[in-house]
């Protein structure tokens, strides 16, 4: 299983959602809003959007990554996702090192999630999800979802955490692998090679590279 096949995957719930009738608008910060409905708005924005603008639906990269930093991070925990992924080499790095690889790690994400949707934009996709099931006042759920296309179907998970602002997505598992698992395994390998200062360094030039294909 390899990240850039997962993060490939990923689009594939944001298109299904698409294909929804649309519900009533649920914003981040909505403390009503079931997790289901908060992962359902969350792809729908950026998918209605792209639907609806000559140069997303053209493939412009730099304009699908806008969409995807306007229209989903609102309602992700990117944060926790970068706390969680690096594990101790969170709590070692210094206060500055930790802003600096929150920062590096959500342009990963988000760059590599408008990447994909580029390529699958024009995708006829169905799905079928299920209302989050956990114990009355739990604060971590999942929401299963099945997506369906012309020649394949599989299951992707999405994990949101109750904060004091709502329903967060922070973790994706796509093909049976959680995508914070994944990471936590890479970056260990480089922090143990390099450090933090070579993962940051890492994820730095990385960015860097995607930024001039863009």
């Amino acid at each position: 299983m390899t990240i850039h096949r997962l993060l490939s995957v990923a689009p594939l719930a944001a298109m299904a959602m698409a294909s929804v009738v649309h519900a009533q608008a649920v914003q981040p910060g909505d403390l009503r809003a079931s997790p289901e409905r908060l992962v359902q708005a969350a792809v729908e924005g950026v998918i209605g959007t792209i639907q609806s603008q000559p140069e997303t639906r053209a493939g412009d990269l730099g304009q699908i990554t806008a969409v995807v930093q306007k229209q989903f991070l609102p309602y992700t925990d990117f944060q926790r996702t970068t706390r969680l992924a690096l594990g101790g080499a969170w709590r070692t790095a210094t206060p500055e090192q930790q802003q600096q690889l929150y920062e590096q790690f959500q342009t990963l994400l988000v760059r590599s999630y408008a990447v994909s949707l580029a390529q699958l934009r024009e995708q006829n996709v169905r799905f079928r999800y299920q209302p989050a099931r956990a114990a009355s006042g739990a604060a971590d759920v999942v929401v299963q979802t099945r997506v369906i296309t012309n020649a394949d179907e599989m299951q992707i998970d999405y994990r949101l955490q109750r904060t004091a602002t709502g329903w967060k997505i922070y973790d994706i598992n796509m093909m049976g692998a959680w995508l914070i698992e994944v990471y936590r395994k890479q970056f260990a390998d480089i922090v143990a090679r390099n450090g933090v200062d070579g993962l940051l360094k890492y994820l730095t030039t990385h960015n860097a590279r995607q930024a001039s294909e863009i």
